[in-house]
């Protein structure tokens, strides 16, 4: 309570607008905010005690307003949809500080260590600034990496020692969830005790260190998780000003509702149809073994990259094969399969197409944008609907391209996935305006999934549920940015006529960076009539 007053009086503290120095620079600006983000450090780990939130607080301030008063007017949309970038990472922390409060609701806010690449620009949903991407090194480690990993893990005690001061929420979910969470971090540094022992006297310090304050902070959580009562979503109105100061979308809470139910509602009729029209055909039969699987991978990509060539879909880059072969994963026993294993044995290519994500981060290496601003990840997941979004997308338009005209079954698939990530979004929602709690969610995504195929005894389903819990927006991303993406295609190609052709319209569109969609059609149409939804201020 003490640091929410702090904070707030902060933030309304009356003061004189500030100028822009005269040195400062659009890219000069983001550089400091980068460091401000990052936070202070209180014995080598991120400082979320209530005197450092306070001066972050307080810089963002300072910086917000040197950001104002930068002499945009006259600068091209590409120039101003970067100052936008930022202040959607600034509004970003402004939200943790005001509302989500990570670092006080959400025991999970304190996990460390990463075991694999997201599919994404950055880890989905809230991370501190210090993550362990355990994921980067390989093993055995040589004496350069192994002092690397040491440092890295050395905040991890310390950090969790502070976390039991700052978690004072009362988030009932948050706290529950936050036991598996936890307990994966826990298992990751079992695992790498062995792989490290006999190895750096310090590195094997640092993981004996980190595994034990690991362990204590779970059995802290665990012992404290039962006196929660409280609810653990941001509620309507504020889930609509992340959505629409943040995300940069002009949607509503209620406009986002609206939109998944609808899609929920298609997607489950169009597979009613595709079902009745393949009434007669055999059902997929799905990999039976190890090699039957990567066989069917492997042809599957190549099917699919070949077809986005020859139809002119977009441009093939030399990574894009790579790119997904190193991602086919590997053969699943059926009593194991979560609900993507069940497509990618059945008809791999359906999700390929959502793979679209693995082409994103093998074109952000390979060509990086020449904007600092767009070159790395935006911070608080800005990306959302241009990456989720289009990797939904791309599912249901190649179906209307024609690519499973010669599997009609694996048609039925692209609905069940369609109408899976809307069941689980339109969930979501209810459980952030407080409506349902997360079992509530759970077992909604569950019921309105297609076909049974979303168990609910299996780990995909709390990990999706607790991600979208933890930030506003995920959970609808998949099918909000999905009708974006439908809606910029509608009007590039009403405003090119015989000109539009799709190979154009893609290629241009990855040539924007890693951001919201909105500020894509800003920048790519000259569209201004949704600026004020957006929340900008046009100059």
């Amino acid at each position: 309570m003490k640091l929410g007053i702090l904070i707030a009086v902060i933030f309304t503290m009356v003061a004189a607008p500030a100028a822009a120095a005269p040195q400062d620079t659009l890219e000069g600006l983001f550089a400091e905010w980068r460091t401000l983000q990052k936070g202070e450090l209180r014995a080598g780990a991120p400082d979320f005690t209530a005197p450092a939130l306070a001066r972050q607080a307080a810089g963002l301030r300072q910086l917000r307003a040197r950001l104002d008063a930068l002499p945009a007017k006259d600068w091209p949309i590409a120039r101003k949809v970067d100052r936008e970038l930022i202040r959607s990472e600034m509004n970003g922390l402004d939200f943790d500080l005001r509302v989500a409060r990570p670092w006080m609701r959400d025991p999970a806010w304190y996990v460390s260590v990463w075991t694999a690449q997201s599919d994404t620009p950055a880890h989905e949903g809230p991370v501190h600034p210090m993550p362990v991407e355990l994921w980067t090194y390989s093993f055995p480690l040589d004496p350069a990496a192994a002092r690397r990993l040491a440092g890295d893990l050395a905040h991890i005690a310390p950090l969790l020692a502070q976390a039991r001061d700052n978690l004072t929420g009362n988030t009932r979910d948050l706290w529950k969830a936050s036991i598996v969470t936890i307990g994966e971090q826990l298992a990751a540094l079992e695992a790498l005790g062995p792989k490290v022992a006999g190895s750096d006297a310090l590195l094997v310090l640092r993981v004996a260190e980190s595994t034990r304050a690991t362990r204590d902070f779970l059995d802290w959580v665990r012992r404290e998780a039962p006196r929660k009562t409280g609810p653990s979503g941001v509620g309507k109105a504020e889930y609509s000003w992340f959505l629409k100061h943040v995300q940069r979308s002009p949607n509503t809470w209620e406009d986002e509702v609206a939109i998944l139910q609808r899609e929920l509602d298609r997607a489950h009729a169009s597979l009613r149809m595709e079902e009745h029209r393949n009434r007669a055909l055999p059902p997929l039969p799905g990999a039976q073994s190890a090699a039957d699987y990567d066989r069917q991978a492997r042809a599957a990509v190549d099917t699919y990259v070949r077809f986005m060539d020859e139809r002119q879909i977009l441009t093939v880059r030399d990574y894009m094969k790579p790119a997904l072969l190193a991602k086919i994963g590997a053969y699943v026993p059926p009593e194991r399969q979560n609900f993507f294993h069940i497509a990618m044995h059945r008809a791999p290519m359906t999700l390929w197409t959502h793979f679209y994500h693995w082409w994103d981060l093998a074109n952000m290496a390979a060509d990086p944008h020449p904007s600092p601003i767009r070159r790395g990840p935006l911070l608080y997941n800005v990306w959302l609907s241009r990456s989720e979004g289009m990797a939904t997308a791309m599912e249901e338009l190649m179906l209307h391209a024609g690519l499973f005209d010669d599997d009609p079954r694996a048609r039925e698939i692209v609905w069940i996935m369609q109408a899976q990530r809307a069941a689980r979004g339109l969930a979501s929602l209810y459980a952030q305006a407080n409506m349902i709690d997360l079992d509530a969610a759970m077992a909604m995504q569950v019921a309105r999934t297609p076909n049974g195929w979303m168990s609910p005894d299996l780990p995909l389903l709390g990990f999706e549920q607790q991600m979208y819990l933890r930030l506003p927006g995920y959970g609808p991303s998949y099918i909000t940015g999905k009708a974006m993406i439908e809606r910029l295609i509608a009007e590039v190609a009403e405003k090119r006529g015989k000109n539009f052709r799709v190979k154009d319209f893609f290629d241009e569109l990855n040539g924007y960076g890693m951001i919201p969609v909105p500020l894509i059609r800003w920048q790519m149409l000259g569209a201004t009539d949704e600026l004020a939804r957006l929340g900008i201020t046009p100059d």
